[in-house]
């Protein structure tokens, strides 16, 4: 590996105009691609094999003409001033609203409250539901200012107006300001780390050039493989981050491999065969966790997966490829004024700098610093044992938007499972006589404890099928809820059984997340096994030792257990929450601990990666156990310090979002990259190789027979590269031809 990489190198150190502009018109290619092709899909939210879908995909059938997740808008009036909305002035002001909202080009129907029965005992509150054909994303600007005339008009009578529902819900931005302070904070960590303008852009520019790549052939072939924009989210972040790192450990080995005297296109050779190998195989183990989200079961997640996971692969070949080309047009300006001035010493990469000192002190005293990092994140991680997966709405939006206002308003009138309704699908196609049918099914869920009230059914034109809600008394987050659906769910054969050949399937947006939920809870630990058991066999094959890879997945777990802790202290308990904006605790996102799993993992594979490589490369070269981790640390500590940084800045710029679901996302992948780059990558897993001694590098004769050898470490190419023609850096500071 490292000989064929060492190879590649020279190569496009050689070939930089051809590589170059080989790049460039891939992405004119690609470019030109996207700009031709068909527009995205709306791919959606799926889940296949749950019983929410199945009843929304019943309903889309039995009711054509109407999409079952069509756009809705639940307008909300409160009387003002202690009065009841039942006066003739206000009745007058909302009947005259619904009329105009039916008017609506889009809209599908616009329910009266007065006919509806849909105002609250006190008369203070009541609601209209405004249907639509299409999707919110669907909806055209004056079907939407449409309906915004008429609730204006309505405010004007003096009634209080807020509206729920996603038609008219507002967007906020992903991360704002906040993201660009990330990135220009980024920026600056590059610049400091390497004291150099061109090799603090150089990592930037090649990862933006391959995010570009990917998210142009997203665009390209969404119409063909059903990608739509959303798809390609995960794509870019990662792509960047991955980009970044990757082609920051290159360059940092090959200013190391200049500054032992080596020349311009034999330290990009060098730099691709050792740094370039580390970066092919933290590549992969990011490929495997991203590729095995597949076994989630979600559609969209198995797209967003494997696009991002090309776009890894992309970064990949640009790190390995164009940043040696870019190297040869300038060898000399990614290194630093020193320098290029010719005053550093040759080879002073074997002195000392924070990174070794720190870990001699760990390997002085490996005990005390193993145990406090692993009781330290152990604490963090008990919160996690309180986990209440789930899909936040409206209710964990801030006050300042009409969603929560509604909501809040919906709440106080109607009751807290109002927010929340279950949607009944009956399907009485086989039955004797539909609407009895129904009619049992809906008194016998009525009597069901935890329900208030249902809805009276409303069938479709053909009269065999029929849809009704179910309120329940406790609002949509609360466990009580959750356990409701599961007890109609639980009584449904005897329910059945009366109803003479009619079923029926709890849906709705409260059953859909609570399926959601406990669907991705089931997939949890297959996705565990998969990605962390391939990734044990990677490392093997690269650190050729059997403690060393074991010991990184425990590492890795604990790192992602102590961030799922810290997001469920401040997201669902509350703690700090103010700190970081957030409105309304409430149970975690379903997906966050896939999303914690998988990406976490790979950047967490990759600063292993990093570092054990340069201690294992020590380890081969002679270096005793103690000795290759402090050699490590001295030449890859600041670079997966740097990258960790980085990595840190740009997640944190989503805190600064206004939605509660990206808020957790940023956190969570923050201070993840947190627990991991510095906890357990630069104290904990130095701590234990201390211990460990010979036997972390420990591989049975027989499996050594076995493994094919990778040579991550480099140790072919110290036969077969020429040693440093002199001892004076600055004579290498010439033009490349």
């Amino acid at each position: 590996m490292a000989t064929l990489l060492y190879h590649l190198g020279r190569v496009a150190f050689r070939w930089r105009w051809f590589v170059t502009l080989l790049w460039v018109a891939v992405l004119g290619a690609v470019g030109f691609a996207a700009t031709k092709a068909p527009a995205a899909p709306d791919d959606g939210f799926t889940m296949p094999g749950i019983e929410s879908q199945k009843a929304f995909d019943l309903l889309e059938q039995r009711f054509p003409g109407t999409a079952a997740d069509g756009a809705s808008a639940r307008i909300v009036f409160v009387a003002p001033n202690g009065e009841k909305v039942t006066a003739t002035e206000n009745r007058a002001a909302i009947e005259k609203l619904v009329t105009e909202a039916a008017d609506g080009s889009q809209v599908a129907s616009a329910v009266d409250p007065f006919t509806a029965k849909a105002v609250s005992k006190d008369a203070s509150t009541a609601y209209s539901t405004v249907t639509f054909k299409v999707k919110a994303d669907d909806l055209t600007d004056s079907a939407k200012t449409h309906l915004e005339r008429a609730i204006d008009t309505a405010r004007d009578a003096g009634l209080t107006v807020e509206v729920g529902g996603d038609a008219l819900a507002t967007q906020p931005a992903a991360g704002g300001s906040a993201e660009a302070i990330g990135i220009a904070i980024a920026a600056v960590v590059l610049l400091i780390t390497f004291g150099s303008l061109a090799a603090a852009g150089l990592p930037l520019l090649t990862a933006i050039i391959g995010v570009a790549i990917s998210m142009s052939g997203v665009l390209a072939l969404g119409s063909t493989f059903g990608l739509s924009e959303t798809t390609g989210t995960l794509a870019t972040m990662l792509g960047l981050a991955c980009g970044i790192d990757y082609a920051l450990f290159v360059v940092s080995r090959y200013r190391e491999e200049r500054a032992k005297g080596h020349a311009p296109r034999e330290a990009a050779g060098l730099a691709a065969g050792t740094a370039g190998s580390a970066v092919v195989f933290a590549g992969l183990t990011v490929v495997i966790a991203l590729a095995g989200l597949s076994v989630v079961g979600i559609p969209m997640l198995t797209k967003m997966g494997l696009a991002a996971a090309g776009a890894v692969l992309l970064a990949v070949f640009i790190c390995l490829t164009l940043v040696p080309a870019i190297l040869g047009f300038w060898p000399n300006a990614v290194l630093s004024r020193r320098e290029r001035k010719g005053k550093a010493k040759a080879g002073r990469g074997n002195g000392e700098n924070g990174g070794s000192r720190w870990a001699r002190i760990v390997v002085r005293h490996p005990v005390p610093v193993l145990l406090l990092g692993v009781v330290g994140l152990g604490a963090m991680a008990l919160p996690a044992l309180n986990l209440q997966l789930g899909m936040p709405g409206d209710e964990a939006k801030s006050t300042a938007t009409t969603e929560r206002r509604a909501y809040d308003d919906l709440a106080e009138g109607f009751g807290p499972g109002f927010n929340g309704p279950l949607t009944i699908v009956v399907d009485a196609k086989k039955a004797e006589d539909a609407k009895t049918a129904v009619t049992t099914i809906s008194k016998e869920i009525a009597a069901t404890d935890g329900v208030v009230s249902v809805s009276p059914a409303r069938f479709n034109s053909a009269g065999d099928t029929a849809v009704f809600s179910a309120t329940p008394a406790t609002s949509p987050t609360d466990e009580r809820t959750k356990q409701l659906v599961q007890t109609i769910r639980d009584e449904r054969s005897g329910i059945e059984s009366k109803s003479s050949g009619a079923s029926f399937e709890v849906t709705g947006t409260t059953a859909l997340n609570i399926d959601v939920a406990q669907k991705v809870q089931d997939a949890l630990i297959p996705y565990l096994a998969l990605v962390v058991g391939l990734a044990i066999v990677l490392l093997l094959l690269v650190f050729r030792s059997l403690l060393v890879p074991l010991k990184a997945a425990l590492g890795f777990l604990l790192s992602v257990l102590a961030a799922l802790g810290a997001v469920v202290a401040v997201f669902q308990e509350g703690h700090l929450a103010s700190w970081l904006g957030v409105d309304q605790t409430g149970p975690i996102m379903s997906l966050m601990p896939i999303f914690l799993v998988g990406i976490v993992f790979g950047l967490a594979m990759d600063y292993e990666v990093f570092l054990v490589s340069r201690m294992r490369e020590a380890y081969v070269h002679g270096d005793g156990p103690g000795q290759a981790i402090v050699s490590g640390f001295r030449h890859s500590a600041r670079v997966v310090v740097a990258a960790a940084l980085i990595m840190m800045a740009v997640f944190s710029g989503f805190i600064g979002a206004g939605a509660s679901m990206i808020k957790m996302i940023g956190f969570g992948l923050a201070i993840a990259v947190l627990f991991d780059a510095f906890v357990v990558r630069m104290a904990i897993v130095p701590a234990v190789l201390s211990l460990l001694g010979h036997k972390a590098w420990y591989l049975p004769r027989w499996l050594d027979r076995v493994l094919p050898r990778m040579d991550v470490e480099g140790e072919a190419l110290s036969h077969k590269v020429p040693a440093p023609v002199t001892d004076t850096p600055a004579a290498h500071l010439t033009p490349v031809p």
